[in-house]
């Protein structure tokens, strides 16, 4: 094989049979379990790199459960994890903690293209007479189980539409040969397209188990706020670099008190 073809052919590995096509990433009835909680706001600002913001007032994580019945390139699969909202340079958005998912596809795929922190497990969304099920499992121990009643209360339709098109922040990280960071970025992305069918809100639960490999529940449950129950057709969109931590110098932003330290 020539070296111009290698360059034409190369979009994603392995070279003669990659593990996912080029997009557009369409996702049709593609259904959500969102349960947003309270944690441990320390433990929470451990796991959020700089410059990302969280909101001084409010520690709380997303705990996701999604079924994506029929995606384009991806197929059918399940994932579930956690998304925590911050803020970059004044706008609103989520950032990706940890995800879990049952495709090879996608996860190949999410982690080279955008960054996503997807790693192989056995994730669930389902329907069991009057109550919405979300679970993950790692391996053969459950880690997360997800409640919530099933369609109790229709969600205002504007405001969830508003909500899943805030951007969304990854930190995409990609080892040099010699086991150096060749990329470390934090990338921005959008759900476009989005063709919401209708949104429902219900009491929820939610239960998190310690797990070495997938550890969900170091970010504790202290509270539930509120669950959402959804279902759309969505684009998945490509990425920007918002910031390339090799490149760029953090401009922290400095609290009152910090600052008088500091001089």
């Amino acid at each position: 094989m020539r070296e111009n073809e290698v360059r034409k052919r190369a979009f994603a590995m392995p070279l003669t049979s990659p593990a996912y096509p080029p997009g557009p990433y369409r996702f049709v009835d593609r259904e959500y379990l969102i349960i947003t909680y309270r944690t441990d706001p320390a433990k929470l600002r451990a796991v959020v790199p700089e410059p990302l913001e969280l909101d001084a007032r409010e520690a709380l994580v997303k705990y996701e459960f999604i079924r994506m019945p029929d995606s384009n390139g991806f197929g059918d699969y399940t994932e579930s994890g956690q998304v925590i909202p911050v803020s970059f340079r004044g706008r609103r958005g989520g950032y990706s903690h940890c995800m879990f998912l049952n495709d090879e596809g996608p996860i190949a795929g999410g982690r080279e293209l955008w960054g996503f922190p997807k790693k192989l497990a056995q994730p669930t969304l389902r329907t069991e007479i009057d109550t919405l099920i979300g679970t993950l499992d790692y391996g053969p121990l459950r880690v997360a189980t997800g409640t919530m009643g099933y369609k109790h209360h229709e969600a205002d339709l504007g405001q969830v539409k508003a909500a899943l098109s805030e951007p969304n922040f990854l930190l995409k990280i990609i080892p040099h040969v010699d086991g150096s960071p060749r990329i470390c970025e934090l990338v921005e992305y959008h759900l476009e397209q989005i063709a919401l069918k209708g949104a429902w809100t219900g009491p929820a639960a939610l239960s998190l188990m310690p797990h070495a490999l997938a550890p969900v529940a170091d970010l504790p449950v202290l509270e539930i706020v509120s669950a959402i129950h959804i279902r759309a057709d969505l684009t998945l969109g490509l990425g920007r670099v918002a910031h390339d931590y090799l490149q760029e110098p953090i401009r922290r932003v400095f609290r009152p008190s910090e600052r008088s330290l500091a001089t």
